[in-house]
């Protein structure tokens, strides 16, 4: 997932109590020791997405796939991450039991029909007793807003533009929580940008996005101007949308949803260099040179030139470096 999973691990580094507490039952007393950091690495990949837990005064290990959607893959890769994450284990404790290790993985899009709530990879012969993984399938996509609201942390609002049940109304009430419950104006400005990348994904079809970021704006005016990296994380968002369009045979729909969040994004940015929204065909620009010369070289642009300059840049051919 790019820079969404980046941004989803970080928040879930802040906040570890919040993210555990989701995943064990309720009136378990539980303790957060801290994260995996071993030297296994998987194709490079370190081993960073596991919690050491104590549950009920046991030695627990939590791991946490954040997925764009439950593909075919998805199992093979819990699969071979959590031979990988026993290996290490084992390895630093030598003679010692390996703690026992549940797996979720926390899906943002797919198909309408619920998902099951568990998954597995099977490796055993047909007609043999199972071997294999099971794991845990929480597609917050498919919860409302109560529910994810219930889980009781900003770090679960961030997912609100992800509900069934997601509105303007009900997101102008998520990003007041977020400001109101951040620990810092740091931390807030993190949540901010997982609630646009979240907003991206638009699993729904809801297309608020536009909106969010206004509202996310007046909350946090110069967001946008201090996180350039945003503008590369919603087009990733968006070109897995296009994925996942055309295995639906909707990449029509997908293609027009990424126009409007890069538009929407650097439009903003615009309007706040110009005073006045971009017309249409210097709206069409934006989006165009933001595929063609990287999203970072645009708002390179909309902040540096003046307001006449911007302008002709926008008119003139693009040059493709």
């Amino acid at each position: 997932m790019g820079d969404a999973d980046i941004t989803l691990r970080h928040l879930a580094r802040r906040r570890p109590e919040d993210l555990v507490r989701a995943f064990v039952p309720e009136g378990h007393p539980v303790e957060v020791l801290g994260w995996v950091d071993s030297q296994v690495t998987n194709i490079e990949r370190r081993l960073d997405k596991a919690l050491r837990l104590r549950v009920d005064d046991e030695p627990r290990v939590l791991h946490v796939e954040f997925c764009f959607a439950l593909r075919d893959d998805v199992p093979d890769r819990i699969f071979e991450y959590i031979g990988f994450l026993f290996a290490a284990l084992r390895l630093e404790a030598p003679g010692e039991p390996v703690p026992p290790i549940e797996s979720v993985a926390v899906v943002l899009s797919g198909r309408r029909r619920r998902l099951p709530v568990t998954g597995m990879r099977r490796i055993a012969w047909p007609g043999r007793p199972f071997s294999g993984v099971h794991f845990r399938v929480d597609a917050v996509y498919q919860r409302t807003i109560g529910e994810l609201r219930a889980r009781g942390s900003v770090l679960w609002l961030v997912f609100a533009p992800l509900a069934r049940d997601a509105t303007a109304a009900a997101l102008q009430e998520i990003v007041a929580e977020i400001e109101a419950g951040a620990a810092s104006a740091e931390e807030r400005a993190e949540l901010y940008t997982a609630l646009l990348v979240m907003a991206a994904i638009d699993p729904w079809g809801h297309t608020l996005w536009k909106e969010l970021v206004i509202m996310v704006e007046d909350k946090e005016e110069g967001l946008l101007r201090r996180t350039p990296i945003i503008g590369e994380m919603i087009i990733e968002a968006e070109r897995r949308g296009e994925q996942r369009g055309e295995q639906r045979g909707e990449q029509r729909g997908e293609e027009r949803g990424e126009q409007k969040a890069i538009a929407a994004l650097l439009g903003r940015l615009f309007a706040r260099r110009i005073g006045r929204r971009p017309t249409a065909e210097e709206e069409r620009s934006i989006v165009e040179r933001a595929r063609a010369l990287g999203p970072g070289e645009v708002e390179d642009a909309l902040l540096d030139l003046d307001g006449e300059a911007l302008v002709r840049w926008l008119a003139e051919p693009i040059r493709r470096s």
